[in-house]
């Protein structure tokens, strides 16, 4: 029987490898986009499927191979994996070689002892599943998503290295750990033969836990990092310069954004940084960008979108400036406001 393939409804940008820049995660061979995409919010079972896949082809237009999810993104947990999943099989088929996508495991996802932390029951049993949604034969990094302190670090992390031997996965990552855990999981993954690859924490102008020892022990051990939460889910942009919209993550019941976190000083710093951020030609989320990919440590800001337009803002706003030294001071002039 002949089989009549089906026609593409996507092509994607010739031009796209010359829209963004790439940076080398730690001393890999693997380069990632400057900007990645993350589908934490805005892709799951209860979203438009439609806005999803222009925020996918615009990314990809734009250069951003890199895609990242998590076993529980949702609502429901696993269903922003499907939606990916969906979108992938009708457009993305052809590039899946110029893709990284990556998945991970940690946090509660089913009932039970089994599903969640750091197990190795969890973990490989959290890998086939995320496999079986997205319709892959393997993702490119799989993490474990947080550190667990009732199961010994031996035990997940050679978890992570049985999934990339098992070629489940390409590369083993970490997210969320602290300097100290995360010495030790470089360094049980470098005896097991598993380099780790990458390690996601969250990091802002607005929280820079990183900078007091996390990023310089990534650079001492060669390994690459991905900040997530650069724009500090939303406060880092225009969104909340005069009050909380109702249609705002803030305002959502179960949110991540803690309307808590939008204090009066908080948003007088962002007012601030607003101001300044328009004198430079840009806007804050532009501003807030460029500020996190100034350490040289930092290989990609991992962003959350809506609407594709604001990834193209984004990846537009890292051509547009390096901010100085001057600039920095002024930053940190109001950053440090009380």
């Amino acid at each position: 029987m002949k089989i009549i393939p089906v026609p593409l409804e996507y092509f994607a940008d010739p031009l796209r490898y010359e829209k963004i820049n790439y940076r080398r995660a730690g001393l890999s061979g693997i380069q990632l986009p400057v900007v990645s995409l993350g589908l934490w919010n805005n892709f799951s079972g209860v979203d438009s499927i439609e806005n999803s896949r222009a925020m996918l082809r615009t990314a990809f237009d734009l250069g951003i191979t890199h895609f990242d999810l998590a076993n529980n993104y949702g609502p429901p947990p696993g269903s922003a994996e499907e939606t990916f999943g969906a979108i992938l099989k009708k457009d993305f088929l052809p590039y899946r070689d110029e893709l990284i996508i990556s998945s991970k495991a940690g946090y509660d996802m089913w009932p039970g002892p089994y599903g969640d932390f750091g197990s190795r029951k969890y973990l490989i049993a959290s890998i086939d599943q995320s496999l079986k949604r997205m319709g892959l034969d393997y993702v490119d990094i799989f993490y474990h998503h947080r550190p667990d302190p009732n199961t010994p670090l031996e035990e997940t992390m050679g978890a992570l290295d049985a999934i990339v031997r098992s070629g489940k996965a390409l590369y083993a990552g970490i997210s969320n750990y602290h300097p100290k855990e995360a010495h030790q999981a470089i360094k049980i993954l470098r005896q097991l033969g598993t380099p780790c690859l990458i390690h996601q924490p969250n990091y802002s102008m607005l929280d820079r836990w990183v900078e007091e020892g996390l990023l310089d022990e990534l650079s001492k051990e060669g390994v690459g990092c991905i900040v997530f939460s650069p724009l500090a889910q939303g406060i880092l942009t225009n969104r909340y310069l005069n009050g909380i919209p109702e249609d705002s993550r803030a305002a959502k019941p179960n949110s991540a954004l803690d309307r808590a976190e939008l204090s009066d000083m908080v948003i007088s710093k962002v007012r601030r940084l607003n101001e300044f951020a328009q004198q430079l030609g840009l806007s804050l989320a532009q501003l807030a960008i460029n500020w996190v990919l100034r350490r040289p440590e930092v290989t990609s800001a991992l962003i959350g979108a809506s609407r594709p337009s604001q990834i193209t803002e984004i990846v537009q706003g890292t051509w547009k400036t390096a901010l100085s030294k001057e600039d920095m001071q002024t930053i940190e002039v109001i950053l440090s406001e009380e």
